[in-house]
């Protein structure tokens, strides 16, 4: 009996499905990693720099939802908590073992202060994740159900795309935002500014910058599956 050749095994991921599949497993690892920097937005405003690769993540996940169903971004969510728990895993594996005598000593403290999150910092963001991105995806998906069925085939242009990832985005930040804080930092010091300042930049970005990205990935995703299907 002839093995199959590859042309002719099943392809179970079409080609935008591989693409944003690998790129949110980046992005979860990445979130924890950026977000030790502060950033500054303007003369007003700082935010940590996770927000960033969070951002994208809220993305993706709207635009797997766009394309491939709720079904498939919610598998993607669940999926995506694989490389966020094996990144803490390996982190404090690191962190456990002995530094070489010949590592300089800021290199280490510096290593140590970046990567060495607490256990409380870690299970907010684990459960931050996991409620503001299938929140997302949620209502994301919802609000595509009523468009359609009070626009008909308008409901699913490129404007209404942008709306839904907008509300979508900005309710599951914010969300994520009174998880994150909460858990993470509440008794520790006074989270209200913190808290305030982390919505408003999320909220603004959610409105600003999500609806660009996700109409952009959308209409990536459909070409690239367009060509592979041609």
């Amino acid at each position: 009996m002839t093995e199959p050749t590859s042309a002719a095994l099943p392809r179970t991921l079409s080609p935008s499905l591989f693409l944003f599949t690998i790129i949110y497993g980046g992005m979860v690892v990445l979130a924890g990693v950026l977000g030790n920097k502060q950033v500054a937005l303007g003369d007003w405003l700082a935010v940590e720099a996770g927000i960033f690769p969070f951002l994208i993540l809220v993305a993706l996940s709207s635009t797997v939802s766009e394309l491939h169903g709720q079904s498939t971004a919610n598998r993607l969510v669940l999926w995506g908590f694989v490389p966020l728990i094996l990144s803490i895993m390996l982190t404090a594996l690191v962190l456990a073992l002995p530094a070489s005598p010949e590592m300089q000593a800021d290199r280490l403290s510096a290593f140590n202060t970046v990567l060495g999150q607490s256990p409380r910092l870690m299970a907010a963001g684990i459960v931050a994740y996991g409620t503001s991105q299938f929140l997302n995806v949620t209502i994301f998906s919802k609000l595509r159900g009523r468009a359609e069925n009070t626009l008909g085939g308008a409901g699913t242009g490129s404007t209404w795309l942008a709306i839904r990832g907008a509300i979508a985005s900005a309710l599951s930040q914010i969300v994520d935002t009174l998880l994150f804080v909460t858990i993470a930092f509440y008794g520790v010091f006074p989270i209200a500014n913190l808290m305030g300042g982390q919505m408003l930049a999320k909220v603004a970005l959610s409105v600003l910058v999500i609806p660009f990205v996700i109409t952009g990935l959308v209409a990536l995703g459909r070409g690239l599956d367009t060509k592979d299907a041609g």
